[in-house]
């Protein structure tokens, strides 16, 4: 149980700094928007950025979700099951995340690193450069995600173990 609290200790620090990247993208998106309809001014890459900072807060989000029990669950269906039941469907579905975010972490590091050879940057004239950084979130967050789903695998195999 300990490996699962610092788990869930570093998800609640990552999570929390990065919830200030949504306050960041509501400022960049009301400039863009003011900016935009009251003086027909833009750029590029200011609207690029809206997407950028969109990336990060989803893909660490969705490990900060899970921790927090705020991620989609069917209630009106698992409030009726059994106790075991229950436990055995989150120890599943930990499980499933598990796996299928080691499969995205695998696939999505050979996407980065092609991204990092070649200096890939924005199609766009004026646009942000150095977009791996930006791709880099993919396998960072699903590490992430990895991480808080064999927390919860750990906490759902404890709960069971003492389950009569």
């Amino acid at each position: 149980m300990k490996i699962a609290d610092r788990i869930d200790r570093f998800t609640d620090l990552v999570g929390g700094a990065f919830a200030w990247t949504t306050f960041l993208l509501v400022l960049v998106m009301a400039t863009n928007v003011l900016l935009r309809y009251l003086f027909s001014l833009g750029s590029v890459w200011a609207q690029e950025l809206e997407w950028h900072l969109l990336a990060p807060i989803c893909l660490i989000g969705m490990a900060y979700a899970l921790r927090h029990g705020e991620h989609v669950r069917v209630d009106i269906f698992f409030a009726r099951y059994p106790e075991r039941l229950k436990v055995w469907i989150d120890l599943t579905g930990a499980i499933a995340f598990v796996l299928i975010s080691a499969l995205i972490i695998y696939i999505s590091w050979f996407y980065v690193l092609q991204s990092w050879r070649v200096d890939e940057g924005s199609a766009n004239p004026g646009g942000i450069p150095m977009r791996y950084l930006l791709k880099a979130f993919i396998p960072f967050g699903f590490a992430m995600f990895l991480l808080q789903s064999l927390a919860d695998a750990l906490r759902a195999w404890a709960k069971l173990r003492s389950l009569p």
